[in-house]
């Protein structure tokens, strides 16, 4: 019996530390308003394909061709921009600092195209003796970059 109380009591207690702290599951977001959406973009593009996922993910059908009565999410463009931020004392640039931008507009069935823009910012460390470890880190946050951006544009389409 005290056994089973210990085990109660740890419970209890775990449960009000993680709800005190503000700890709280994060599930897919809800798109059941939108069960189905039309993507627009540059086909060879990894950010629309990480769109794509994350949609499907959220049990939103892709359509093929555009329709007046679903939503259409048109990808104007994505780019990276550096900016040097430091420099070694040789003169050789030390830390970038990146931009990674992405502009779109959502078309809503009977409203006009709504633009959005997205700009997200990293610091990168550059370090010309080791060029070939750089250029993957470079890779992977770019990744990552494409990642977030995905979530926000869910987030905002969540909203609407």
């Amino acid at each position: 019996m005290l056994k089973l109380s210990r085990i109660w009591l740890f419970m209890l207690l775990g449960s009000l530390l993680l709800s005190g702290c503000g700890f709280q599951l994060r599930g897919e977001l809800p798109l059941a308003k939108y069960p189905a959406i039309y993507l627009e973009g540059d086909r060879h593009s990894e950010l629309l394909s990480k769109l794509a996922e994350q949609l499907k993910r959220n049990n939103v059908k892709l359509l093929a061709a555009a329709d007046n009565k679903t939503p259409h999410i048109q990808l104007l463009s994505d780019g990276l921009q550096r900016r040097t931020l430091s420099l070694f004392p040789n003169g050789q640039v030390a830390e970038y600092e990146l931009i990674y931008t992405v502009e779109y507009q959502l078309l809503m069935p009977g409203l006009d195209a709504t633009p959005y823009k997205i700009e997200l910012y990293r610091d990168y460390q550059d370090d010309p003796s080791r060029a070939l470890a750089k250029a993957r880190e470079l890779d992977l946050l770019l990744d990552e970059l494409r990642t977030q951006a995905v979530a926000r544009m869910i987030r905002q389409l969540g909203r609407l």
